[in-house]
């Protein structure tokens, strides 16, 4: 995919009502975002999207109190860790109170650990996978309700 193409497409991502574009072709992975969380100030910070993008309807979240959850992505491919170490006790467990900056989890890529902290302020709802499991870069991690 040359450049031209990829310009071609962020006109086309801007004029539609889509806010995602994912396209992978053999070694060469182009993703596409915009809207209020579209980029993330720091890698080492996980992205974060609408929960209403998951399975349960708006009305459902309204009802469990989620219309203010928040998706924390892994902005990375790499092993899921929920503790500095085996022994330690995790960074956060559902329905523990969080603050800004405050660390998740870390993510090993290539043996660098990578502190993925929260960008706000919320309690977690959901921790969506198992400590030492691979995650995929936008896999869905952690669902936050945000305040």
């Amino acid at each position: 995919m040359n450049i031209d193409e990829i310009k071609e497409l962020i006109l086309l991502l801007e004029k539609s009502s889509i806010s995602d574009l994912e396209i992978q072709q053999k070694d060469f992975r182009l993703c596409l975002r915009k809207g209020a969380y579209a980029a993330t100030p720091d890698l080492n910070q996980a992205g974060i999207k609408s929960s209403r993008e998951n399975s349960a309807t708006v009305e459902q979240e309204a009802e469990l109190g989620l219309d203010n959850a928040i998706e924390v992505l892994s902005p990375m491919v790499g092993t899921f860790y929920s503790a500095p170490s085996p022994d330690a006790e995790t960074y956060v467990k559902v329905g523990d109170g969080i603050e800004a900056g405050q660390t998740l989890c870390i993510i090993e890529a290539m043996k660098l650990f990578n502190e993925i902290k929260s960008d706000f302020a919320g309690t977690v709802v959901d921790i969506l996978v198992e400590n030492a499991e691979p995650v995929e870069y936008g896999q869905t991690l952690f669902i936050i309700a945000r305040g």
